[in-house]
């Protein structure tokens, strides 16, 4: 990984530049410059073809949709750039005019929300990216109990696949599913369903960077979590958007909830597929309908 050259800190937090120059300290960095200026200001004055940085990362307080035209130009092609959110009841549908104003899209409160949030996060830098003729690649996604952090590859070219869309849910009976038009008709007990997004519905993940992690993973000194948190990821990659947890199974069964591995099993059964999700301890990613899961318990 390329060492750090530029740490920005933005004025309206004066400690940043402290933090910023222990960083570089902890690294060993001596080539870098510090800076004060409003983060627009400054990424804009890296965006000249000379200028713009191989890795980029926005870390505000809230929302980082402010800051994305400015930081999508700082960052060359091929290069990558990491955004950071903590507003989480805006993400969480909370506030969903406040979520449609940042983020172009409306949540809908699941137990999938995590995900949700996420995808709303990739979808809003790949709106911004369009109109500026720019594709964005998701590589890897993170989330904690106070921020969600999405990491793109920047490529100076036109995205020509449909890589947006929404989630249906319906309360009633369970069922989510991809659509790509407006409608809020459940298809499997016809009910009036939610639809969250726009949103981005492709994969999160790339697998050559997820590999990558998990081949260097070894020879790091990291959390014996790391490498089972980073196995999830790579199982999920060409999975389905929307994951079920164990206790939505169990409540819908009015039963105790049933374990992980062996619902997955059962699943694969019968011609599905579905694996384990980084998203919830509990949950699981499958092609398999909620009237088949169902029937499986």
């Amino acid at each position: 990984m390329p060492r750090l050259e530029k740490v920005v800190a933005n004025d309206v937090n004066p400690q940043a530049l402290e933090i910023g120059k222990s960083i570089a300290e902890l690294n060993q960095v001596t080539k870098c410059e510090f800076s004060e200026n409003e983060a627009c200001r400054f990424l804009s004055l890296h965006s000249t073809r000379d200028g713009r940085g191989a890795i980029v990362d926005v870390d505000p307080f809230g929302a980082p949709s402010r800051y994305l035209d400015c930081a999508i130009r700082a960052t060359f092609h091929g290069g990558l750039l990491s955004v950071t959110a903590t507003d989480m009841t805006v993400l969480h549908g909370i506030f969903p005019e406040a979520c449609q104003r940042k983020y172009y899209g409306t949540p809908v409160r699941t137990t999938y929300g995590n995900e949700i949030a996420l995808r709303l996060i990739l979808g809003c830098m790949n709106i911004v990216a369009g109109r500026l003729d720019i594709m964005i690649v998701p590589l890897f996604v993170q989330h904690s109990m106070h921020y969600y952090k999405a990491y793109t590859k920047i490529l100076v070219k036109t995205n020509t696949k449909n890589c947006m869309g929404y989630i249906l849910h319906c309360d009633n009976c369970g069922n989510r599913k991809v659509v790509h038009e407006v409608e809020y008709t459940c298809n499997i007990c016809n009910s009036k369903a939610k639809l969250a997004g726009p949103l981005w519905t492709e994969s999160m993940y790339d697998k050559d960077f997820v590999d990558s992690m998990i081949s260097e993973e070894k020879n790091l000194v990291v959390d014996k979590s790391c490498i089972t948190f980073l196995e999830k990821c790579q199982g999920e990659i060409d999975m389905p958007p929307a994951y079920f947890t164990l206790d939505e199974i169990a409540h819908r069964k009015q039963s105790a909830p049933p374990s992980l591995a062996n619902i997955i099993e059962k699943i694969k059964g019968i011609g599905h597929s579905a694996t384990k999700t980084s998203m919830n301890p509990t949950g699981f990613k499958t092609d398999a309908t909620i009237d088949e899961i169902l029937s499986l318990v």
